[in-house]
């Protein structure tokens, strides 16, 4: 019973159905006295009246040695008792049953006003008191209860205890601990298992992927890092005005993805930490001005829209929107031959963008990886090295954090679709764009 006591929780549990059933039974046990006194007489009651009866019996044939002895043996068998009757010295006159040393009644026999004797009643053992009867049931009643409040206080927090140790040992670093409770666990608790298991395993794996991204951006930044370093001192060597200008270009080439893989990387940290901006968009706007941004014709953007399109404007975040539309065409020029179309389509439950290319398209064994976070397409015609495999899965996370998803897919005529769409929203609120 040690480890009963252990936890505190088990300990106020138990304490509180240990008192719910002292009372319970304090209450019944006064409520069947109270009843059990207003109708029948009281024990001693009874025992003084069936000591007056058999006093007056023997009283009758006190005399008569033979009707004495006879009613011995007829109160010894009717009643299942031991009877010995004693004169006033105490000798025995007659017995009938066993031999008691301590009588349950003792009947005075008296005649003419004079004691003369007495009879002896000791009930057998299958005669308890009325009062040791209710009181026996009573103490077993509350023994039972009482181990079976044991029982369950134990049962009920056994599951609390785990649920303290994981989580403890997950706050303490060891983000591998997991609840494992029995399939009977009641279901607020496994629910809450489960929602603590779900905590540990995002936390992990969001400490993973932050390790696995500082690793790749480390190894990244080098690579621009080195070219800068490189075409500096070309510059600062060189006495031709055409040299230096190549480098400056060239340094400008840098800067920029630098400045892209920041924007990827916050975008990227935006949507870990749940801080996006909704608001009400216009799709169409938002495609112009990546176009625009791109350096790209809007005469590329194609609208369409369902007859039962919602009158509701779609919400979201339009920096983040902005962010993933750029990737798209990004991912078009630099792997997919260059763009040939973008399309924005509407219906009542979401808004989707696609950006075709005139590429090769997508090998069979690439389709289902495109969107996985640090894949590089060198399956695809013109692949190059220098980016570090954001682009699309940040599409992807940016689709799913707006309750939409993200595909790509080859076109029959030629080239490849890659899109993602967006869940309408029906709040109103105030315009972005």
């Amino acid at each position: 019973m040690g480890r009963f006591f252990l936890g505190r929780l088990h300990r106020r549990i138990f304490a509180w159905f240990s008192a719910s059933i002292l009372v319970s039974a304090l209450t019944a046990a006064t409520l069947v006295w109270a009843l059990a006194s207003a109708d029948h007489p009281t024990w001693r009651e009874q025992i003084e009246r069936g000591e007056a009866f058999i006093g007056s019996r023997y009283a009758e044939v006190w005399t008569q040695p033979d009707a004495r002895d006879a009613l011995t043996r007829e109160l010894a068998e009717n009643f299942a008792v031991a009877v010995t009757v004693r004169d006033e010295g105490g000798r025995v006159l007659t017995r009938a049953g066993e031999v008691c040393a301590r009588p349950d009644l003792r009947a005075s026999v008296e005649r003419e006003g004079a004691r003369v004797g007495e009879a002896a009643v000791c009930m057998r053992h299958g005669h308890v008191r009325g009062g040791g009867v209710l009181l026996l049931a009573l103490l077993s009643a509350v023994s039972i209860l009482w181990l079976a409040s044991a029982v369950i206080a134990y049962r009920l927090a056994r599951p609390f205890a785990q649920l303290v140790r994981v989580t403890r040992a997950i706050g303490e670093g060891r983000l591998g601990s997991r609840i494992q409770l029995n399939r009977r666990a009641p279901g607020e608790v496994g629910l809450l298992a489960e929602t603590v298991n779900d905590m540990a395993a995002r936390i992990e794996k969001q400490l993973a992927d932050q390790r696995e991204l500082l690793a790749a951006v480390s190894h990244e930044l080098r690579t621009p890092l080195g070219h800068m370093r490189v075409l500096l001192e070309i510059g600062r060597d060189a006495d031709e005005v055409g040299v230096n200008a190549g480098c400056f270009d060239e340094l400008e080439r840098e800067v920029l993805e630098l400045d892209g893989l920041v924007d990827q990387l916050l975008a990227s940290s935006r949507i870990e930490f749940d801080s996006l901006d909704r608001r009400a968009l216009e799709p169409t706007a938002l495609a112009r001005r990546a176009l625009e941004r791109a350096s790209l014709p809007a005469s590329l953007l194609s609208y369409g829209t369902d007859t039962e399109t919602s009158a509701d404007a779609p919400q979201g975040d339009a920096t983040l929107l902005l962010r993933a539309l750029a990737n798209l065409l990004q991912n078009a020029r630099a792997h997919g031959g260059g763009v040939t179309g973008v399309r924005v389509r509407e219906d009542a439950a979401r808004v989707s963008f696609e950006v075709e290319d005139a590429g090769p398209g997508f090998a069979d064994a690439e389709r289902g990886r495109v969107f996985s976070s640090f894949y590089r397409g060198d399956h695809r015609a013109g692949a190059r090295h220098g980016s570090i495999g954001l682009g699309l899965s940040l599409v992807r996370r940016i689709a799913e954090a707006h309750g939409g998803e993200a595909w790509a897919e080859n076109r029959p005529e030629g080239g490849a679709r890659v899109g993602f769409s967006i869940a309408r929203a029906s709040e109103e609120v105030e315009k972005d764009m």
